[in-house]
């Protein structure tokens, strides 16, 4: 099966966990490293002896027995039969190679292609992180499940109970019972991976159970759009569809992560490969073990990355920190004061770099505690205290009318926000403020990526409510000295701000 995420602009994806282990309570010993003789020259020099490549044999033996294979049963429509066997629960959409981030395990029809709904297995990977059975994989690989199977790596199935899942970080917790205790992997520090370290990946690509790749993490911490909490580990060992789930080791017999996502514009391994942190994998799977869900902390913001034309246009000293776009009305945020325009330097003494490191703080907050944040605030910087809620399931928000056009010098025509354009542009009633119809090509508001269907709702640090009120902040704010504006938008719903650089010899 393969789940969609949004468009990516290089290529598929499919994912990789990452932990530390070792097998039934026992250390997994260090690796091995084949013999290299020292090499010599034609004419007689010695050459220096080239790096020896490691021998991943012990690791594997050890850990093998601890990584299962899994079978998912679920029903398809006759167009998810039409798919090529790389979907989660469904087919990719368009022509040509695909251009998404993708999770790989793998569907298999089964009973023909008769034109009526019929039962599709889904296969994926997993492993034991304890002796009582529990296992740990993908969320992707085991959605919307009628049933769950566990293979051990001797061939024994063991019907699987999925005691809960977590579709924000995709993962997902189930349970087998044995009349034996089971070989198991500790959880190791993610933290601790460095690029350049050899890794070892196994799974069940394929259908191929028990198949091990190696290679070296390429880089750590990476956001590939997947969720709001994305720290994925970039490895260089092959992995393809089936994969999901498995786990990812390190050479002295840690697993660090879960392989979760591959890039790929075939579907194939072409080297880029994704896995969830060990150190995430430990925290989630703790509470769907206990509880079958994750409560994560809220504060109620939409932050983006400041940019360098919107930190100068709001006179920030850099691009640092989480720039809040938004602020959800009554939320914890909104009365602590917190404003759009404001940037979050610092939570609890932690440095926020940007939105995700400023969401995965926040969500680990426990509802009820206190979140102590440093903000920058119209160039002052201040304390901000804001007693943290749970993460509701649902947003909502609320109806106004204006009209009036406007061209000028930032290349916009502005249009009245009305209730058809509300609802055309999916907007909650009472949203205020002036769409963009109009963007001339060439201007500053093209240059700067604004576009039609886009709604300014504030200019600088100034809430607008109308397409007059718009123009008469936009001409406030070009006869000021310097030429950069940062606009605060909706856009398919999120709110975001944009920085415009005016170009002083165009007068259009």
């Amino acid at each position: 099966m393969m789940k969609q995420y949004r468009p990516w602009p290089r290529a598929a994806l499919a994912a990789v966990l990452l932990a530390g282990t070792s097998l039934g309570g026992y250390g997994v010993g260090h690796m091995a490293w084949a013999d290299n003789p020292t090499p010599v020259n034609p004419t007689g020099a010695t050459v220096a002896p080239s790096q020896p490549l490691p021998d991943f044999t012990k690791l594997v033996t050890q850990v093998k027995p601890a990584v299962v294979s899994i079978t998912t049963k679920l029903q398809a429509t006759p167009a998810a039969m039409e798919d090529d066997g790389d979907s989660d629960q469904g087919s990719m959409q368009g022509n040509g190679p695909q251009q998404l981030p993708f999770p790989f395990n793998q569907m298999v029809p089964r009973g023909g292609n008769q034109p009526q709904r019929h039962a599709v297995e889904a296969r994926g990977s997993g492993f034991i992180i304890d002796a009582n059975g529990t296992v740990v994989t993908n969320n992707h690989v085991v959605k919307g499940a009628k049933s769950v199977t566990v293979t051990l790596d001797d061939g024994t199935e063991l019907p699987a109970k999925v005691l809960g899942t977590d579709p924000r970080t995709d993962i997902a917790v189930l349970k087998v019972k044995s009349d034996k205790p089971l070989p198991f992997i500790h959880l190791g520090n993610s933290r601790d991976v460095k690029p350049g370290e050899w890794v070892v990946a196994m799974g069940n690509p394929f259908g191929l159970g028990g198949t091990v790749t190696a290679g070296i993490v390429s880089a750590v911490s990476r956001d590939i759009g997947a969720g709001p909490y994305d720290q994925f580990i970039q490895v260089d060992a092959p992995i393809n569809q089936g994969n999901s789930g498995g786990p990812l080791f390190t050479q002295d017999g840690k697993v660090i992560g879960m392989n979760t996502a591959i890039i790929s514009p075939s579907g194939g391994s072409v080297g880029i490969g994704f896995a969830i942190p060990s150190d995430m994998i430990r925290t989630i799977s703790a509470q769907l073990e206990t509880t079958g869900h994750i409560t994560r902390g809220y504060v109620g913001v939409e932050a983006q990355k400041l940019t360098a034309s919107t930190a100068k246009a709001l006179r920030l000293p850099d691009t640092s920190g989480a720039l809040l776009a938004g602020v959800t009305a009554d939320s914890p945020a909104a009365k602590a004061g917190l404003q759009p325009g404001d940037v979050i330097e610092q939570v609890n003494g932690t440095k926020i770099a940007n939105p995700r490191e400023l969401a995965v703080n926040i969500a680990g907050i426990q509802p009820g505690g206190d979140a102590n944040l440093k903000v920058l605030h119209d160039g002052q910087e201040k304390d901000v205290t804001v007693k943290v809620g749970t993460m509701p399931g649902e947003k909502t928000a609320s109806n106004d009318t204006g009209s009036t056009e406007q061209r000028g010098k930032l290349g916009l025509a502005l249009g009245t926000l009305s209730p058809d354009t509300r609802s055309q542009l999916d907007l909650p009633d009472g949203t205020k403020g002036a769409v963009i119809e109009r963007v001339r090509p060439g201007s500053p508001a093209e240059n700067a990526g604004l576009q039609p269907g886009d709604v300014i709702v504030g200019v600088n640090s100034q809430a607008v409510g109308s397409p007059s009120e718009a123009v008469k902040a936009l001409r406030g704010a070009m006869g000021k000295s310097d030429q950069d504006l940062a606009l605060r938008v909706i856009r398919n719903g999120q709110p975001l701000y944009v920085g415009v650089t005016l170009d002083q010899n165009n007068q259009g």
